[in-house]
């Protein structure tokens, strides 16, 4: 009986670390973390490929040439300047936290194809004036 149960268990831990690897294998792709403008700028080889590069856009730098945007991101003391062609979304704002997604060229401008506004993680409800007295 115990040989029987072993294998069992040996089946349901094998079936069960195939599961979890598999759920790891779908996770990873869900998982994108971005890079600051120093690791890029410390590795622009490593930016030629599709990365997410993430920072706070600087007051003052934006820009609009069409359907051209540019910006500057920053954080940590480095900037990067990016360029991206078509509308961006309606919260993105100078000082505002943004993630963009795209490639830096050789010439040291990120060529981003999508970018994505940065939410912080504080929701508080939205305060309403506070109601006048009552005469009882």
């Amino acid at each position: 009986m115990s040989r029987r149960r072993a294998g069992r268990a040996a089946v349901v831990a094998v079936l069960a670390a195939a599961g979890a690897l598999l759920v790891a294998a779908v996770l990873a792709d869900t998982l994108t973390y971005y890079r600051t403008p120093a690791e890029v700028l410390g590795d622009p080889a490593g930016a030629r490929d599709r990365v997410r590069l993430g920072g706070d856009v600087v007051p003052g730098s934006l820009r609009r040439d069409g359907d051209l945007l540019v910006f500057r991101l920053a954080e940590g003391g480095r900037e990067i300047t990016v360029e991206q062609r078509g509308v961006p979304p309606e919260t993105f704002r100078e000082g505002e936290g943004a993630v963009v997604e795209g490639t830096l060229s050789p010439d040291g401008v990120f060529h981003a194809d999508h970018v994505v506004v940065r939410h912080g993680n504080e929701y508080r409800p939205a305060t309403s004036p506070p109601e006048p007295a009552r005469a009882r």
